[in-house]
């Protein structure tokens, strides 16, 4: 039961969760504090663009893919600028490989960051862009949004008050005991996976407790209420989310992300971990090898959102697929930034989705032919 069910939700927290949780808080907390100063460079020099689009696609998860989409909507960037970071980025999964091998990660976000590059000067250079049609028409007034306010703003005493305060309540505590837990967690996480000690001696230490075991599996439990509180959306990020306004949305923001990924990574260990025991496959049957595997891999990533591509991850990270085919994916997907373009620019983010496919099946490729 151990060693089926139990190592592999702790293993999803310690080797995955507890990393991304503090990756996105400092990037979270490099958003929060210098907002939109880093785009307003590349809006005042469109030439760099796809450079630009191509650092914050790269850089793990969604959020710097996602501040780009409403800057195309309103013709600051170019095509090429979002094609550059849609290429780039890895979106959530990127998490995965970082916390499993920060250098193979490094190598692979490198690879990403120039076949990015390349794409967006090449879509930009042949003047590709569906929105130029739009705005040849006349634009529609957009409603203006209201300014935001505190929720409990002008509510008097009462039952609607308190139900909101209630409906709060249990998402702010349980980010509170997600960062409890993912603190010590993270303290004995570096020394046992790093090898800097043995965990029997840390076993023998806590009275026979395992501290990794235990920590593992409260911090995938936590993280799976969170889950489910957030009703099991793909994941958190936004327009808004992309720019917090204080430390605190940092904070809480970061700690649905890691649970958004932890989740899906603990289905991964957990799944994976029940069929190589059941059944005696360990990933080398698989057919998602060869030119065929490239193609399965592209074609994923044409899927919206993070949770599928993360699971597709975590099965490289398992053993169950050859490099090309992760590459392919990695290229191809769009992360969650695809939701919000789409929103805004419906056949711009149609076609930015089927570009990412070319170079991804193009780079998968080459990658069978020299490995």
């Amino acid at each position: 039961m151990t060693e089926l069910v139990l190592r592999p939700l702790a293993d999803a927290f310690m080797q995955v969760g507890v990393y991304v949780a503090v990756m996105v808080a400092i990037f979270g907390w490099l958003r929060w504090r210098y907002g939109e100063k880093a785009t307003d460079v590349f809006t005042r020099r469109r030439r760099l663009g796809p450079l630009a689009g191509a650092l914050l696609g790269v850089s793990p998860g969604c959020g710097g893919a996602i501040v780009l989409m409403p800057l195309y909507a309103r013709g600051k960037v170019s095509f090429g600028t979002v094609v550059a970071a849609l290429t780039a980025t890895m979106g959530d999964s990127s998490w995965v490989v970082l916390a499993w091998n920060p250098l193979f990660a490094a190598k692979l976000h490198a690879l990403l960051f120039v076949v990015g590059l390349v794409t967006g000067y090449v879509v930009d250079a042949l003047g590709i862009d569906p929105a130029r049609a739009v705005q040849r028409r006349p634009a529609a007034v957009a409603p203006v949004a209201p300014a935001a306010v505190p929720v409990f703003a002008g509510l008097p005493d009462g039952p609607e008050k308190r139900r909101l305060f209630a409906k709060l309540t249990p998402r702010i505590s349980a980010s509170t005991t997600f960062w409890g837990v993912t603190t010590p967690a993270f303290a004995v996480s570096v020394p046992v996976l790093f090898q800097m000690i043995d965990v029997n001696v840390l076993t023998r230490a806590f009275g026979g407790v395992d501290p990794y075991l235990a920590l593992g599996v409260l911090g995938t439990a936590i993280a799976l209420s969170i889950f489910a509180a957030g009703r099991g959306r793909l994941a958190d990020d936004s327009l808004e989310t992309a720019h917090p306004q204080s430390m605190g949305a940092t904070l809480r923001h970061s700690a649905h992300e890691a649970s958004f990924v932890t989740v899906w990574v603990a289905a991964a260990y957990l799944g994976w971990q029940l069929v190589t025991t059941t059944t005696g496959f360990d990933g080398s049957q698989l057919a998602l090898t060869g030119i065929v595997g490239v193609l399965v891999g592209a074609g994923i990533g044409l899927i919206p959102g993070c949770a599928v591509q993360i699971v597709f991850t975590g099965l490289y990270v398992g053993g169950g697929l050859p490099l090309p085919t992760l590459v392919a994916n990695a290229l191809s997907q769009d992360g969650d930034a695809l939701i919000p373009l789409a929103a805004l620019r419906r056949h711009s983010a149609a076609l930015a989705t089927v570009i990412t496919t070319i170079p991804a099946a193009a780079v998968g490729a080459a990658l069978l032919v020299l490995l």
